[in-house]
């Protein structure tokens, strides 16, 4: 027999079993997945149903500096057609919750919306203040999906496992753009570099610094996409800002 008290204080000593990369191992649902997916959802039936929700909160590079978020937003509408939107989470929920497992919900949900936001920040630095690139909205949520797709190929490298098959499907979808139209490949892009980053360095951290390249790495590289965009929009002339 033990004691209430010898019981609690022998479970506070036992560390919790992690992952390669550091996170608590958790069973059950892959709950930031599964939110991310139900408010893309949402989010998309009130672009249905509400006039002005697709337009409120889509990013395009004129409007971006004066509403910043929008540069978040977008990553959560899709366009009307239905394909677009199931694309997407089915392709989020194939590779989402094996990250959301290998990194822990926190470092996921970082990648996640540092990925969104990489796309977008894509989208500003390749658009032409002086063509329709800088004014035609962009909408979905590939950008962050690239990203995940980028971070899951360092986290199969250092588990030693075949990524061949993950290189191939970015390709596949990074040569759609030239055969698709109305596909916003610069958002592809930017959080394919992002996720490509992140993972690397969720990956291939000490086991010693996990911890500290868990919070210092997503924050260099939100400080760096913010920086990109100031000076993008510094060298755009007034005329091209709303």
């Amino acid at each position: 027999m033990q004691c209430v008290d010898c019981v609690g204080q022998a479970a506070r000593s036992t560390r919790s079993a992690r992952t390669a990369f550091g996170a608590t191992v958790r069973e059950g649902r892959p709950v930031v997945t599964l939110t991310i997916i139900g408010l893309c959802v949402v989010s998309w039936v009130l672009q249905l149903t509400t006039a002005t929700w697709t337009q409120q909160w889509a990013f395009a590079p004129v409007v971006g500096q004066a509403e910043p978020w929008r540069f978040l937003t977008a990553a959560f509408l899709h366009s009307t057609s239905p394909l677009h939107i199931l694309f997407n989470m089915y392709a989020l929920w194939l590779v989402g919750p094996f990250l959301e497992q290998a990194f822990g919900r926190g470092r996921f949900l970082a990648l996640y919306l540092l990925a969104a936001l990489g796309g977008s920040v894509g989208v500003l630095l390749l658009a032409d203040p002086l063509s329709g690139s800088w004014v035609t909205p962009v909408v979905g949520a590939s950008g962050a999906v690239f990203g995940l797709f980028g971070a899951i190929i360092p986290v199969l490298r250092k588990l030693g496992r075949d990524a061949r098959q993950i290189v191939v499907l970015i390709a596949i979808n990074m040569a759609l753009p030239f055969f698709v139209g109305g596909i916003a490949w610069q958002a592809h892009v930017g959080g394919l570099v992002v996720g490509l980053a992140i993972g690397a360095g969720y990956a291939f951290a000490p086991r010693e610094r996990q911890r500290l390249v868990g919070w210092a790495l997503p924050v260099v590289v939100g400080v760096l996409l913010v920086g990109l965009s100031v000076a993008k929009y510094a060298t755009v002339p007034p005329w091209a800002l709303l």
